[in-house]
């Protein structure tokens, strides 16, 4: 196996350690409200730390990523979400949970701009890549629902928290002994990419601080009040969270093939054309969602999802057709700063939603940010020069970045 693949193996699983363990919690709070005699609004609110965290530490993680070294920053990554997860799991009171979720928040921005860097400059075919990292993504958000409603079922929740924290940890150790350090020399070609117009490039990069925006929302409270809404309208299901869990793992499962449709359709299209074709979706099975119920609501959010889930694989191919490989990290530093920081609003979203009105009304709010996505849609550059060669020809391989 080349340096390259072995790379790419790794970031792959490190980005569904990073969607599973932001999400453990959403899962698992269904089993703590014994514990700590508060109500699932209440609970919920504690997660609102960590996404402040995954969405503000972005930034000094994309620049240390491309000052420092992106492979180093991907071991702390491994090693110090698998601690911090593991610590979550001893928490004794509401607060040392917020602290430990906090943590874990921290720890998880460190994953999207250095992995996503590094995942690009490692492969040919960026669409392809994207798309099939994206699956890996979309599993860990289907895992955190399964494996979390399994063991807080059978073990309670707290080894939700800390198996999986000493998985991560073991991945970081073999990380660190198989992903050589990285070399000084820059990958030839790394640095090049497709010369557009200055005016498509700063459209291109509007839309996308738009469709993070509106986007970021979407995703975050869906895949946080996904669990709950499922327990709520399915009581077929008699409040099992392992049923509830196995229930959201397809539903998520069925959802993440969409990335690899959509980066397909990258490799071979201009962005636009997939990007509207998805996010035309959005809004309507959003708004058809929030009346659903019973074994419907299924159908209905499977479709839902995967046209989410397909949109973020645009998102990502926006920074990899337009941005220098030097100043990549920081590009999507930024994006995920502006996604997971008003992602951020979710979380008291979902909360007040959920106390006052239920869900219905969140979907609905949900649906009105889905057509600023769509809007963006509409508006990016269409570019037929895109899916010309244009980026990482490698002519061997080199050591991790």
């Amino acid at each position: 196996m080349t340096a390259s693949r072995r790379i790419i193996g790794f970031i792959n699983v490190g980005h569904m350690i990073d969607h599973m363990f932001m999400l453990i919690f959403p899962t698992a709070v269904l089993g703590m409200q014994s514990t700590f005699a508060r109500p699932y609004s209440e609970l919920i609110a504690l997660a609102l730390g960590g996404f402040i965290a995954f969405g503000a530490g972005s930034y000094p993680a994309g620049w240390l990523g491309d000052r420092w070294s992106r492979r180093n920053m991907m071991a702390v990554f491994f090693v110090g979400i698998g601690m911090a997860t593991f610590a979550t799991g001893l928490a004794q009171t509401t607060w040392q949970l917020a602290i430990g979720l906090t943590v874990i928040g921290l720890f998880a921005a460190i994953y999207h701009p250095v992995g996503t860097a590094m995942l690009v400059s490692h492969t040919d075919r960026v669409g392809r890549a994207i798309g099939v990292n994206g699956v890996w993504g979309n599993l860990g958000v289907a895992f955190a629902a399964l494996v979390t409603g399994g063991i807080s079922q059978w073990l309670g929740w707290r080894y939700a928290f800390m198996l999986p924290g000493v998985a991560a940890i073991m991945v970081g150790i073999l990380y660190i002994v198989l992903v050589p350090t990285e070399a000084n020399q820059k990958k030839a070609g790394a640095s090049t990419r497709m010369s557009f117009p200055r005016a498509v490039v700063v459209r291109a990069f509007l839309v996308l601080a738009l469709v993070t925006l509106a986007g970021g929302v979407v995703f975050n409270a869906t895949t946080v009040a996904l669990p709950k809404l499922i327990d709520e309208r399915l009581p077929q299901l008699g409040g099992s969270t392992f049923d509830v869990g196995l229930l959201v793992c397809a539903v998520y499962v069925v959802g993440a093939m969409s990335q690899l449709v959509m980066g397909w359709i990258i490799d071979r299209q201009p962005l636009k054309v997939g990007f509207v074709a998805i996010a035309v979706f959005q809004a309507p099975f959003l708004a058809a969602a929030a009346f659903a119920r019973g074994w419907l609501l299924i159908v209905v959010v499977v479709a839902m999802v995967f046209a989410i889930f397909g949109q973020v694989t645009f998102n990502d191919g926006m920074v990899a057709r337009y941005a220098n490989s030097e100043w990549r990290a920081r590009v999507y530093a930024v994006r995920y700063l502006l996604s997971f920081g008003v992602s951020a609003l979710a979380i008291p979203l979902v909360a007040f939603m959920h106390a006052h009105g239920g869900f219905t009304a969140l979907l609905e709010v949900l649906s009105l940010c889905s057509l600023l996505v769509l809007a963006g849609a509409v508006l990016f550059p269409y570019r037929r020069d895109e899916i010309e060669p244009f980026e990482i020809r490698r002519a061997a391989p080199v050591a991790a970045e």
